[in-house]
């Protein structure tokens, strides 16, 4: 599959350098706004990379896929030109700013026959597929009730432009949600409601490095959220993500059934360990049972092309990506009107990926670069 990045931001390195070591997809250009930053990543890509404008991108024969790694406001206008010049569409989260926007994005795609894939990609790596291993081979029993905790004084103390995740489409909720809520609804299935409270302090924030080291910070979304979920199958997930936290021990995810519990890495990240606790007293650690190993952003992309080639389902689906758009949407309303909202979206929980291993990373990235 020939792929092209439009937005090559912080985000972009990770991709450029899982889709140099990927068979199933070529990338064959970038484009950004700063028209430097474009030439630079094509230029890291290498590979015969070309830099384009937006619109010459969008008209370029030779690209099948859109990548959109622009920040979340632009992700409606940027999918929709793909949509419209014939190409998939893989996302980064969030989908969209509202599930009004995502339905449309759905309904264009498939007005055109075409495929929207979104990110989180990281679910189809050893950690989180490893723990769902587990539970779907009923090691812990039913599962009754999960937990989900993730936070952080703030992005702004590495970010050298963090000013989107304090604007609608940013927070806590919009940034690290779609990691821990697709997490849980590929572990437990689709949520049918949620209850929530959300907040906000007066702390002033500004940049803490960079260029523009010092400069403040508005605040335009809550920093602070907590969500009681209940899953269509009866289990009962709690949600904790605070950019408000200066530090915590509680474990990024736990699944508690009927027979045991199973501790599960963060879903940020593609693998890391998992511990199973049965009916006696020990934790125990679960070899990698499925997922890719070693994986990296992007690997949605190859399971994207995968999937066009065999005609198949692919994992990343715009259902679940549009179905976790309306539990963080659902989450802000029921904090708003300080009373349960019933979600009208559910996604499949997407096929198991069976233990693969594919080439190492080249070398690591930090903040974009290789």
């Amino acid at each position: 599959m020939r792929v092209a990045i439009v937005g090559a931001g912080v985000i972009s390195g990770q991709y450029l350098d899982s889709l140099a070591r990927l068979d199933d997809v070529r990338l064959v250009a970038v484009a950004d706004l700063d028209d430097e930053r474009a030439q630079t990543a094509a230029e890291q890509y290498g590979r015969g990379a070309r830099a384009l404008t937006v619109d010459e991108l969008m008209r370029a024969d030779d690209v099948d896929t859109i990548i959109n790694l622009t920040i979340p406001a632009a992700h409606l206008e940027v999918c929709t030109l793909a949509l419209e010049s014939g190409k998939h569409v893989y996302v980064e989260k969030p989908l969209a700013l509202t599930v009004a926007d995502g339905r449309q994005l759905l309904d264009l795609a498939g007005s055109r026959r075409l495929r929207i894939a979104g990110a989180p990609d990281t679910v189809l790596g050893t950690g989180l597929q490893t723990a769902r291993a587990v539970i779907d081979g009923g090691h812990i029993g039913v599962p009754v009730a999960a937990s989900a905790s993730w936070s952080s004084p703030g992005h702004e103390r590495w970010h050298p432009a963090p000013d989107f995740y304090y604007k609608t489409g940013g927070g806590p909720l919009f940034d690290m949600g779609p990691y821990y809520l697709t997490a849980l609804a590929t572990l437990l299935g689709p949520v049918r409601s949620v209850t929530a409270t959300t907040g906000r302090s007066d702390r002033r924030r500004s940049i803490a490095t960079g260029p523009r080291a010092g400069e403040p910070i508005a605040v335009e979304v809550d920093t602070h959220v907590t969500a009681v979920l209940e899953h269509e199958g009866g289990a009962v997930s709690t949600v904790l993500l605070s950019f408000e936290q200066w530090g915590s021990r509680q474990p990024r995810i736990e699944v508690h059934g009927t027979a045991g519990s199973v501790t599960v890495p963060d879903p940020n990240i593609f693998d890391g360990g998992v511990e199973l606790l049965g009916m006696g007293r020990e934790w125990r650690d679960v070899p990698a049972l499925a997922g890719y190993a070693e994986a990296g952003r992007g690997y949605g992309v190859a399971d994207l092309a995968r999937a066009v080639a065999q005609n198949e389902a692919h994992r990343s689906s715009a259902e679940m990506a549009l179905h976790v758009l309306e539990i963080m949407e659902s989450i802000g309303l029921a904090a708003a009107r300080r009373s349960a909202v019933s979600l009208s979206t559910t996604a499949q929980r997407p096929a198991p990926v069976p233990l693969t291993q594919l080439p190492a990373p080249r070398t690591e990235v930090v903040y974009g670069r290789l």
